[in-house]
């Protein structure tokens, strides 16, 4: 079974028509959360993660579209949100709203969470050198829920990994609408559920428009200038 995965699109249109567009026959879409925020489309990328996507789990900034005051200290995710939420119908927003913190793929094979796995630990950065330190939460997810477990899907770093834990498989597939490990191209990944295998992958596509958009939609300039450079 091939997964096509992916995660903090953050209203980059163009970043995933460009990766919809490269990605491989697969035999099913999973979205780690973060639909909105940052970037000028947000319904635009909200309808076609609805289109594509058997599953999508709730990010940060899918979480607080409706309250973007809350990122006050941080001027580029606030306005992302403020626009966001004007932009959005009540409808999309009812859909962000109710999506789920995580969830299961894959036959319940695979569990699919935006950031940390542990609920109590929601928000949490993991980047893939401390995916080993997953390993107690990995066990405390079979014995929770008497699953087969064989890998975690997560995303919100916006760094791209995968690395074995004690056999299980963890990936993050980057971000799609604004990598920030340095390298500019739109993030995926596509998972090989039964070989236990992901490949990462990168395509480039046209920074330009969405820098156009985001002085149209009087978005601060940082916005775009950061997606140049992969930060």
């Amino acid at each position: 079974m091939k997964v096509g995965l992916l995660s903090d699109v953050h209203a980059n249109l163009p970043a995933l028509e460009a990766v919809l567009e490269d990605m491989p026959p697969v035999d099913t879409v999973v979205c780690a959360g973060d639909v909105v925020g940052y970037n000028p489309w947000p319904a635009e990328c909200l309808a076609r993660v609805r289109e594509v996507a058997a599953a999508t789990v709730r990010g940060n900034h899918d979480r607080t579209v409706e309250t973007p005051e809350r990122y006050r200290a941080n001027r580029m995710a606030e306005a992302g949100l403020e626009h966001a939420r004007r932009e959005l119908s009540g409808e999309g927003l009812g859909w962000l709203r109710d999506l789920p913190r995580a969830t299961w793929f894959a036959g319940g094979r695979y569990h699919l969470v935006h950031s940390h796995p542990a609920p109590d630990r929601e928000g949490a950065y993991v980047y893939p050198e401390e995916f080993p330190a997953l390993d107690r939460h990995l066990e405390e997810l079979v014995d929770e829920e008497d699953a087969a477990l064989e890998g975690l899907v997560l995303g919100h770093t916006h760094v791209q990994g995968a690395r074995s834990v004690d056999g299980r498989l963890v990936v993050n597939p980057g971000s799609v609408g604004q990598p920030r490990d340095g390298d500019p191209d739109a993030a995926y990944a596509v998972l090989d559920a039964d070989a236990g295998e992901v490949d990462l992958r990168r395509v480039a596509y046209d920074v330009d428009r969405v820098a156009e958009a985001v002085e149209r939609a009087g978005l601060p300039d940082r916005t775009a200038e950061r997606l140049y450079r992969g930060e």
